[in-house]
Order: structure tokens, then sequence, then C-alpha cells
């Protein structure tokens, strides 16, 4: 060990400024105080001014406590035995794109809405874009307990305690607590902390992928993240960029989702992250940084995934592999769903109605109550089933857009009472006729 510097020049925030010679950066340091000791690192040095990132935060430190320096080494204080098995570098680099495997396998959820509209890919990175209040977490823990996947890693940044609770009773009765792991950081924690646990999730997740396995990672809220890194920035009187958020938050979000990979040998990590939109603004730095860096995203609103909007970049690649009409319904039941909405906007504003609008009309409400509806918890061919029900319940075969040998293979036979008394009715010859 070093030994102490006492002379603390400046706090603020979480941050401590120490006079310290022939320090480097990224080491760790030990603060003691009357009480307690605190962790933190260097993260800035100018000549003999060394900046400290207290994990803890600063409460209860002051200008006269003593500041040790150590390389990181990992030995324990506490006189017991050194660890040294099992050790996972944080904060590695992300893997070389050329030893990347191309995506080609589906993640089935048990959510029509991103099973038959905006597939999840292994090896993807997707975020859903909502705002405060929507169940995203709820959703989150739904994925993780019908995904398929290995090991689960759930990071928490800036949880509410109930919020916390809820995964963990989730992941108790769901029968998954043996293959999850959770770096949590709530809201009463510091706000140095919610900086590591990213880094912590991707750690030990890319570790599990060497060893075969494959790992969905959770993230949410990566929003809390970027705030905490506008937090330090303005502590360290950096220049701000849009908004006061730092000018590397692009860098600072992409090292963490670039770790998303599908190894040749080996297994993947998929990451699915949470961002809440302030304003519901998409043009905020957050979501619009974001959006530059994954494969899509999906938009959650008014506690449905809304279909416009929403988008996986990478689902062509494993739509014809699951089954031979999901590309031509995933289509044909958005483009008519679009035409409902439509309609809708039109009786709103007085407009009578044609009996094509009628159609719609019907259509788009069966299509939110079975598929669009988040409490519909059904596999991938279900959805699809139950998506051609809808369409013959409200169209003729000819009316959908698919084609005919599609339609042979995979309209309903048996059609709902009502819908073929409707059929019936329709056929009758007209009187004087």
């Amino acid at each position: 060990m070093r030994k102490y510097y006492d002379q603390i020049t400046e706090i603020a925030g979480s941050v401590v400024k120490v006079t310290a010679p022939g320090v480097a950066y990224d080491e760790l340091a030990a603060i003691t105080t009357s009480r307690e000791t605190s962790l933190a690192q260097v993260i800035r040095l100018e000549g003999d001014q060394v900046s400290l990132q207290v994990f803890a935060g600063t409460q209860g430190i002051s200008t006269g406590d003593k500041v040790r320096f150590f390389g990181g080494a990992g030995r324990p204080r506490d006189g017991k035995p050194e660890l040294v098995e099992h050790r996972i570098d944080i904060g590695s680099p992300a893997i070389n794109p050329t030893r990347r495997l191309r995506p080609s396998k589906m993640v089935r959820t048990g959510i029509p809405m991103i099973d038959v509209f905006n597939t999840l890919v292994e090896s993807q990175k997707l975020p859903f874009f909502s705002v405060a209040g929507e169940p995203y977490n709820e959703l989150l823990a739904r994925v993780a307990l019908q995904a398929e996947a290995d090991v689960i890693i759930l990071g928490g940044l800036g949880l509410r305690h109930d919020d916390y609770l809820t995964f963990r009773h989730a992941f108790e009765e769901g029968g998954v607590s043996s293959r999850a792991l959770m770096f949590i950081h709530t809201a009463a924690d510091p706000v140095v902390e919610c900086l590591m646990v990213p880094d912590l999730c991707m750690a030990v997740g890319e570790n599990f992928a060497l060893q075969g396995k494959r790992v969905l990672t959770l993230l949410t809220d990566m929003t809390a993240f970027a705030d905490a890194l506008k937090e330090i920035a303005i502590t360290m009187q950096q220049i701000p960029s849009n908004r006061g958020y730092p000018g590397d938050l692009y860098t600072q979000l992409a090292r963490r989702y670039e770790k998303a990979v599908d190894l040749e040998g080996a297994g993947s990590m998929t990451v699915l992250a949470v961002t809440t939109m302030p304003g519901d603004d998409v043009t905020h730095p957050i979501p619009d940084n974001t959006g530059y860096i994954t494969e899509g995203q999906f938009y959650l609103r008014n506690g449905r995934i809304e279909p416009f909007g929403s988008l996986s970049r990478l689902k062509q690649l494993v739509n014809d592999k699951t089954r031979d009409d999901h590309r031509a319904i995933m289509d044909a039941c958005i483009k008519l769903y679009a035409g409902a909405r439509e309609s809708r906007e039109k009786r709103a504003m007085g407009f009578e109605s044609s009996a094509w609008d009628l159609k719609l009309l019907k259509y788009g409400q069966l299509f939110e109550d079975r598929i669009m509806d988040l409490a519909v918890n059904i596999p991938l061919e279900e959805a699809l089933d139950r998506c051609w029900e809808a369409l013959a319940e409200c169209f003729e075969p000819q009316e959908v857009g698919i084609r005919r040998v599609l339609v042979d293979k995979h309209w309903p036979r048996k059609l709902p009472e009502s819908r073929r008394e409707e059929q019936q009715k329709a056929a009758l010859p007209v009187a004087g006729c």
C-alpha cells in the first residue's frame, strides 16, 4: 500500500480532489474517515491534482480525512485468503465485429407483438422507448420468465425499491432464480454506483456467453445511467453538450450496447433495455443516441407495444424460418390495422362510415383485444392462427392481400357462428332480381 495523503482540496457532489503525486488514471483509492472507509476511483488527473469518484457518496467525508491509493489488485483488506479464481475484467472492449456470427435464431417471448411483428433475434440489442408510468418493468420481468435463455441478467438502474421487489418475486415465483443474476442500484443508492451496473452486467454476461450459454441481459432504466453521467460531468465541470449531457454520451452508451454478440463455437448475449423518454420526446439526446446504436426499438404506449414506430431490423433474418405465412400475415395485419386507425379518425371527425370502414373498425378492435393486449401470452404459432381468425371474421379471403396459396393453406375452415350468419345474409338474392 502507498502512504496516506491528507491534502483533500475540494469536495463536490460525489467527487473528491486530493493532491497526490505519482497516481495513475483508473487507480482505486480508500478514503478513511472517523467512522468508515469509502472506496473511490481516479477519474481525472491534472498534474498532482487527482479527482476521485467516491462510490458510496461523499457524505461524512471532510478535508482532513486520509486517502490511500492501490492498484486494484483485488487483495482482501480483511485478512482473508486472496481470491485467485474466476476473475472477470470489467469494462473490457467489445468483441471484434469480424468475430461475430450473423444473427439467425429467434428468441421466443410469448408476446405476439414481439414474436409476430417485431421478432427478437439472438445477439440483438433493442430498447423499449417509453415514458414514466408505463408497465415496462413488468414487461421485462415477463420476457425474462418466458424467453429462451440459459442465463438471465438484470441490471437495475435507479429502481424504486418496490420495482426491485417486483423483479425478485417474479423470478422466484417463475422458477428462474437459479439461472438469474441481479445487479441492483436503487434510487436511494449513491448516483455514482449507477454507472457500474451496466459494466457488471455485460462483463458477467460475456463470460457466460464464452462458456456457450445463451444470455439475456435486461437493463432498466438507461435514462438513469445517462443522467448519472450528466451529473458526474457537471461535477467535473466538463463542457456540456446537447441539453447538458456529456459530449461522449453516444460512446458511453455504445460501449455497453455493443456487448451484444453471437460467438462462433460459443454462446450469445442479447440485450433488452428500457429508455424512458423525458417528455415523451424521441429527439431527446438519450433515445436519439440510442436509436443510432441499437437495431430498432419498441415503443410502449398506453400499456401496449405500438405497431407503428416499433421496429426490429433483424426480424427478416428469422421470419422465413418460423412458418411459411409469418411474413405475409405480419404485413397484412399491420396494413389493415393502419386502415382501421384511419377509419376511426374519419368517424371521430363525423364522416359517414362505409361498409369497408365498418369491416376495418371491427378488425381493429379484434386485433387490439386478441393480439396487442400485453396480457395475451401465447406461442408464435397460436398467435399466427389468431391473426388468421381475426381476418376471417372481418374480411373475405380476397380482401386481405395475401397470396392465394397461403390463403388456401391457412384460412380458417370453421368460422364463428356470427361470421357465418353474416356471410349467409350477404349471399341472399336481392328482392326484385
